[in-house]
């Protein structure tokens, strides 16, 4: 550790412009409106800048990212895994925890096309964006590191979900990780989602 500790400070400038600009981006989101609508500021906020930031500054393909097809094998595979095990633990929440319930049940208006716009950049800043940039110099820490966000970005959520984040962050991470692509944990993520509000508002 003090050899550690007294080490000469090396900082990587790649991995500073992606925490720092990844925490600006959030906080933005939080307390700015940029366009009419939320979902449409965080395509802005959490896939476009990003993208631009890759391919304008970085001078890098954003496959290196993730923003790729990756194993579509694999990744069919976890989608379709992740939706039948997580399908009846949402409807249990859904149902079952009343703050869930009053939480997701004024979202229910253009769900899908509201989920797909709110997650898919939101995706690709957590399990594209971040772990892959993390993943060149942590390695397979970077599952972690990504999560720690993902689950502080959850506060004012109901607090059963708020919770279990830090893991959901992680098994996220892990196939985009396993996949090399963000797209496999974004289709998860975007039928959960759509599913808690509609089961959330009683629609099915």
């Amino acid at each position: 550790m003090k050899k550690i500790l007294g080490a000469p400070l090396q900082l990587d400038g790649r991995i500073a412009a992606v925490t720092v600009l990844s925490t600006l981006l959030l906080l933005v989101d939080y307390y700015r409106n940029l366009t009419a609508s939320v979902y449409y500021d965080r395509v802005i906020l959490y896939l476009l800048i990003p993208l631009l930031v890759i391919i304008l500054i970085f001078r890098e393909s954003p496959q290196a990212y993730g923003f790729a097809l990756g194993d579509w094998k694999l990744g069919a595979t976890y989608t379709a895994l992740g939706i039948a095990l997580l399908t009846p633990v949402i409807i249990f929440l859904a149902r079952g925890d009343s703050s869930t319930r009053e939480y997701y049940a004024r979202l229910s208006a253009g769900v899908p096309y509201t989920t797909f716009l709110d997650l898919i950049g939101w995706e690709f800043l957590f399990r594209g964006w971040l772990l892959f940039a993390y993943a060149r110099k942590f390695g397979a820490e970077s599952i972690w590191l990504q999560a720690v966000p993902f689950a502080l970005a959850h506060i004012g959520k109901p607090e059963i979900e708020t919770l279990s984040t830090i893991f959901g962050g992680f098994a996220f991470g892990w196939v985009a990780w396993r996949t090399k692509s963000f797209l496999y944990p974004f289709l998860i993520h975007w039928y959960i989602a759509s599913l808690i509000i509609l089961v959330s508002a009683g629609v099915i």
